[in-house]
């Protein structure tokens, strides 16, 4: 068998693509050539229709058949330990017992990040492919349970992929504690070479080769205006038509378009106090419930935050020591 060793399951959104980059330099690492092979969200093929616009694409990159998914590993050097990265692995409780039956001994990787600011990013990237077409974040969350219900894709659950609390106890009832190792998004991005030394300490590798993450790639935010309406209404439909053609030739009708919707798009504007006024209290109780699962203080994220993200009122540091000496929250 060539199976991983160790997965970063979750949270999208919350730095596992910079996660996963940084980790492919360690020379005692290696890291699957495809970052999100997915082959735990189903026990067969994914679906082949319906879904939101463009699942019907995404699903077609799942590393689903398990020859090909050990495939990904069999370039491993001797001696490495192999990873993987699919962020949808946490938020997925299936995908957790599949886990548990293949891999019982596999390390699990989590980073979380606030709930609210994961969400938006989340709705920004697909809002600024011209996939989702509502342009307020908080009526988008609000058409969620009715996404859920017609079967979109988990991309699209902008609160349920932020309810960490939950998954991480159910995780804890599979996996024993010691497996698992939680990050937070604002450590890995403020504090890097620590975050990085804390994974490899994790995955008993070498400490003090890695010291920095990629540079983040934000997503520009396109207005909202008759152009973008416009071409957004190409790409769904794009998408729509995709779904009937072979292979990649959909992404070949979609992705031109996608490129013209980011030209000129303005910088990612910060989630408001009054959108995050409306969203806290849909994340309140599982941030309490989180705080108790992990013996660490998330109310900062239940905080009114300034332009640039910051808590209002915090100490300059922001750092609270969690008891289980690996999660700081701040």
């Amino acid at each position: 068998m060539s199976l991983p060793d160790f997965l970063v399951i979750g949270a999208p959104k919350a730095g596992t693509t910079a996660l996963h980059t940084a980790l492919a330099g360690h020379p005692q690492l290696f890291m699957s050539p495809v970052k999100e092979p997915k082959f735990f969200l189903t026990d067969g093929p994914p679906p082949r229709r319906g879904g939101g616009p463009g699942d019907v694409q995404t699903w077609r990159e799942h590393v689903w058949d398990r020859d090909s998914y050990e495939a990904l590993f069999s370039g491993r050097p001797a001696g490495a330990l192999a990873g993987e990265s699919t962020p949808f692995y946490l938020h997925d409780l299936e995908a957790q017992r599949r886990i548990r039956k293949l891999m019982p001994d596999a390390k699990l990787i989590v980073t979380v990040r606030d709930p609210v600011e994961r969400a938006h990013s989340n709705w920004t990237h697909l809002w600024s492919a011209g996939l989702e077409p509502i342009h307020d974040l908080v009526r988008a969350c609000e058409a969620e349970p009715r996404r859920v219900e017609a079967g979109w894709s988990a991309f699209w659950h902008y609160i349920g992929l932020g309810k960490y609390g939950e998954q991480l106890e159910h995780l804890f009832t599979l996996f024993p504690r010691d497996q698992v190792l939680v990050l937070r998004y604002r450590d890995i991005v403020d504090f890097p070479a620590g975050s990085l030394d804390q994974v490899c300490a994790f995955l008993d590798v070498k400490q003090g080769v890695l010291a920095e993450l990629p540079r983040e790639n934000v997503t520009a935010h396109p207005e909202h205006t008759v152009s973008h309406l416009a071409l957004s209404r190409l790409v769904r439909a794009g998408a729509a038509v995709s779904r009937h053609l072979p292979g990649t030739i959909g992404t070949r009708i979609t992705d031109p378009l996608e490129r013209k919707l980011q030209e000129n798009g303005q910088q990612r504007r910060p989630v408001s106090w009054e959108e995050r006024e409306q969203l806290i209290p849909r994340f309140d109780a599982d941030i309490r419930l989180l705080g108790e699962v992990l013996g660490a203080d998330f109310t900062d994220w239940l905080q009114p935050r300034d332009r640039s993200g910051g808590l209002v009122g915090s100490r300059p540091d922001g750092q609270r020591q969690a008891r289980n000496g690996q999660l700081r929250a701040g």
